[in-house]
């Protein structure tokens, strides 16, 4: 299975932080948001990453190169103004394929373990699902929630109401409707899919944070260099 990071938002909450950096390579704990994943994708077994980028995008091409430090390959999927999340996958299928596979959001930290996926997502794999989203408790800034979940599969309301994680895998019959190049919503998708019971659901209960205030990045930073430290 092939793996997404999505890395072309502008962070125009980190700012001034984004200025100048690209959120993903704001660093945390050592080093930049977008590596933690990269090691956490390649320690599961992922070998191909596709990585979408738009704002200050060439630093992140200058600083992932290839990606054969981490003995994975990485390709690009440039993009001139920011697709939003669905239009950025629908521009980056034709380097994807047309097998399912896995997004992460670039802007948030989590130790989850994506090896874990392979076996949550075989409806999706074998076209009986469209998506799969990994859910997580609802942080203070996001209490209302995204999603519930009800025997494994997704639902628009319930109780309780949890937090889209940004970790997900979907079939690209998903974005069959999106033109490629135009922006577009992942939401929209992901609800028409529950409608039709094409979306299942995990809940995750480890370490998952939302990077998007200059607060929230250096409350984690000193989080993990205690932990590191401990």
């Amino acid at each position: 299975m092939k793996a997404m990071i999505l890395a072309a938002g502008r962070g125009e909450r980190m700012r001034p932080l984004t200025d100048h950096t690209p959120k993903p390579l704001l660093k945390v704990g050592g080093k930049p948001l977008i590596v933690w994943h990269i090691e956490r994708l390649a320690q599961a077994g992922f070998r191909e990453i596709v990585i979408n980028h738009a704002h200050l995008g060439a630093q992140i091409e200058q600083a992932l190169g290839n990606g054969a430090q981490w003995n994975v390959s990485i390709q690009y999927s440039p993009e001139a103004v920011a697709l939003e999340t669905a239009g950025g996958i629908a521009n980056a299928l034709p380097l994807l394929g047309d097998a399912a596979f896995c997004v992460v959001n670039g802007d948030v930290f989590t130790d989850y373990d994506f090896a874990q996926l392979h076996a949550q997502v075989k409806p999706v794999c074998a076209g009986q699902a469209l998506a799969h989203l990994v859910l997580v408790d609802n942080p203070p800034q996001h209490p209302q929630g995204d999603f519930a979940m009800a025997n494994g599969l997704l639902q628009n309301a319930g109780t309780p109401m949890l937090t889209f994680s940004g970790i997900g895998v979907y079939q690209p019959a998903l974005f069959a409707g999106i033109v490629r190049g135009d922006a577009a919503k992942l939401a929209p998708l992901i609800r028409h899919a529950i409608t039709q019971n094409k979306a299942t659901a995990a809940h995750y209960t480890g370490v998952w944070h939302d990077i998007g205030t200059p607060q929230r990045l250096t409350e984690l930073d000193t989080w993990l260099i205690r932990h590191d430290n401990q």
